[in-house]
């Protein structure tokens, strides 16, 4: 039955989804003078023909919720020093104000939005569409900015519960 789910189903994909490593990146924008931020690892090229991008968000985090409001947003691509930033920025029920506080970080000049600077690269997005997708909505942004970094410290990936650095 459609929108059933059985809870040992539940259990059984999130362990072998688990198993797929996933590059992290922090997803910010900028509303009004506040930074909301997420660690994100469901982020995806969409698009090269214009560029476009999405990423997957909880339908009831700070970020979608400020995404009703603002329709530009930046990813970060982290590093292997990126680590903090990772794990301070997913955990739940931080504050909604200092999120970024220890966190360096510089703005995007498209968005306003905060760019990790442990990062191997950055866009610069407007959201083209948002589509509800389980517990989850689905964001599809319009790149209006991408440049590479210069740290060459290798990735962060998500694997089996854990962020490792890849170097």
């Amino acid at each position: 039955m459609i929108g059933a789910t059985d809870p040992d189903l539940v259990d059984r994909f999130r362990s072998t989804m688990a198993r797929l490593p996933g590059g992290i990146t922090v997803v910010a924008l900028r509303h009004g003078r506040l930074d909301v931020a997420m660690t994100a690892t469901a982020v995806a090229s969409v698009s090269l023909r214009p560029p476009m991008v999405l990423f997957c968000v909880h339908s009831d985090a700070r970020v979608r919720d400020s995404l009703d409001e603002v329709d530009t947003w930046a990813v970060s691509i982290l590093d292997a020093g990126g680590t903090l930033a990772a794990e301070r920025l997913a955990e739940p029920g931080r504050p909604a104000f200092g999120q970024l506080l220890g966190i360096d970080h510089h703005r995007g000049a498209r968005t306003g939005a905060a760019l990790m600077d442990a990062a191997q690269g950055w866009l610069e997005c407007r959201t083209s569409w948002i589509k509800t997708a389980g517990d989850h909505d689905v964001v599809v942004g319009e790149v209006l900015d991408a440049w590479t970094g210069s740290t060459g410290t290798g990735g962060l990936v998500h694997h089996l519960g854990r962020v490792r650095p890849l170097t």
